[in-house]
């Protein structure tokens, strides 16, 4: 079994979903007493959203990178970031280590395709759904048509995600905006949506909405235990 290397506490909400989901999935595939072997750098969130809000992108690609280095020299095989938002410097990150990074777009682009779909909405933070470090791997990389919700929406998604899910708070009404706001992208022809922060899954289940869901974290999680047990 290779070791996972996960860069978490971006939030540790969904780190700890990450850990879960993986030691779950090893222990279904191995059976007995079986758990994953993984190593897992957890940052501080308080300093990671504050250069974000600053848009101090530079600095914390250094932190990611090191984080990284950390864990290669631990011994991880693999590097995962448990956050979607962070993979716009998922190339700085790759470019420092002689290891590989398991991109969630990649990961989620197979589902995507898998289920035969090729026109996917897109929830995440501002930054995910704005920026085009997720939309341009999705599109150029994997041929999807990737659309994100209006300005106001996006803002409703965003500040669920930053007061609500990355603190563990899941509110009834917020899951029914978030519905309301698929339901939109479904009208406006989305045939799946992407739940591309990985905190969304704690209040969006499977089944929830209108059209299909791809949880992020689920499928990155899967990802990178078929890369350990290959």
């Amino acid at each position: 079994m290779k070791t996972i290397g996960l860069i978490g506490g971006i939030s540790w909400e969904s780190s700890a979903e990450y850990y879960r989901l993986i030691n779950e999935a090893v222990k279904a595939r191995k059976k007995g007493f079986h758990s994953a072997k993984c190593l897992m750098w957890s940052f501080d969130f308080a300093e990671i959203e504050a250069l974000q809000k600053k848009g101090e992108w530079d600095k914390a690609a250094k932190m990611m990178v090191d984080a990284a280095h950390a864990l290669e020299r631990g011994g991880a095989d693999c590097i995962v970031i448990c956050a979607n938002t962070m993979h716009r410097m998922a190339g700085d990150v790759q470019a420092a280590v002689d290891i590989p990074l398991l991109h969630v777009a990649d990961a989620t682009a197979r589902a995507v395709l898998g289920a035969q779909i090729g026109h996917v909405g897109l929830l995440g933070t501002v930054y995910t759904m704005e920026q085009n470090f997720l939309k341009g791997r999705l599109s150029v990389k994997h041929g999807l048509e990737v659309m994100v919700p209006d300005a106001d929406a996006r803002k409703i998604v965003n500040d669920v995600i930053y007061k609500e899910l990355v603190k563990g708070v899941v509110k009834k009404k917020s899951r029914e905006a978030y519905l309301k706001i698929i339901d939109g992208l479904a009208k406006e022809g989305a045939q799946g949506v992407i739940l591309g922060c990985t905190e969304i899954g704690m209040l969006i289940k499977p089944g929830d909405a209108s059209i299909p869901t791809f949880d992020t974290t689920t499928l990155h999680a899967a990802a990178a235990v078929e890369f350990a047990l290959g």
